[in-house]
């Protein structure tokens, strides 16, 4: 997981650029699995048509890999800001001090 590290005082526009940042890094990451899972599973399917067509194995390793791939694109690119989020974190901070006051 990608650590924020944002010390108090630091200027706003720091902050933000470091957010960004990180937001950059696992979209290239995530665009480099793809790629890597399309590539990989082409040649393997060419590899499954020419010498074994009668059964298609590729495709387990397509769907189980596929899975890796969806999973990767919803921590980057919808369920990021959910749980990584400055406010997330503070609202959380906020209830579980209000259990302790209880």
């Amino acid at each position: 997981m990608i650590e924020k590290k944002v010390k108090i005082g630091d200027n706003m526009s720091d902050s933000l650029r470091a957010i960004a940042e990180e937001r950059v890094e696992r979209k290239i990451k995530f665009k480099r699995h793809l790629f890597s899972y399309v590539t990989v599973n082409v040649i393997l399917a060419l590899i499954n048509l020419v010498f074994s067509p009668e059964y298609l194995w590729f495709l387990w390793v397509a769907l189980f890999w596929g899975i890796g791939v969806v999973i990767d694109f919803l921590k980057t690119y919808v369920l990021f800001d959910r749980f990584d989020s400055e406010e997330y974190r503070e609202r959380k901070i906020q209830e579980e001090m209000e259990k302790l006051r209880k």
